[in-house]
């Protein structure tokens, strides 16, 4: 596995992520030129804001009082490159918050790294208490929408091994 270096650019819009993640798997394939390339990009919205990466914990608070009591939009850019043959995709899921109270955001960002996730928080670690519904992808809150990911690959001919 490769990790593309460089910024990945200000998200303003969901189709960012999707050119952010075209621009890993490009680094990538120029290291590689062989292969198969799954490069991704994930990003929170509500409301039409982005919800990033926070920069410290202040901003990570902020955020999830932000994602409280409603609902936000989770989505990733994918990016298959195969030879000649790009596949992309844009996933949506929809993820709804129950109100947290202060003393669960302070708890959550004692014992969580945030710092590296968009919207401050894992759905898969100590946010799952905060989730009430979600409509779409779990794999795509987590970070890489797995079914969508399965369907690229079998559109460029690959075949899952026999059992």
């Amino acid at each position: 596995m490769l990790t593309p270096d460089g910024d990945e650019g200000e998200v303003t819009l969901p189709e960012d992520l999707l050119e952010i993640a075209r621009r890993k798997a490009e680094q990538i394939t120029a290291a590689r030129p062989t292969g198969l390339v799954i490069a991704a990009d994930t990003g929170v919205f509500r409301d039409g804001r982005s919800y990033g990466k926070p920069r410290d914990l202040a901003e990570a608070w902020n955020i999830l009082r932000a994602l409280s009591n409603g609902w936000h939009s989770v989505f990733t850019g994918l990016v298959l490159l195969a030879g000649s043959t790009p596949r992309e995709a844009l996933v949506e899921t929809r993820v709804r918050f129950k109100p947290l109270t202060d003393d669960e955001i302070r708890r959550y960002l004692s014992r969580e790294s945030v710092l590296d996730k968009a919207g401050a928080y894992a759905i898969q670690g100590g946010a799952a208490p905060f989730v009430t519904r979600i409509e779409g992808d779990f794999f795509n809150v987590m970070g890489l929408p797995l079914a969508t990911l399965h369907d690229l690959l079998l559109g460029v001919g690959w075949q899952p091994p026999a059992c």
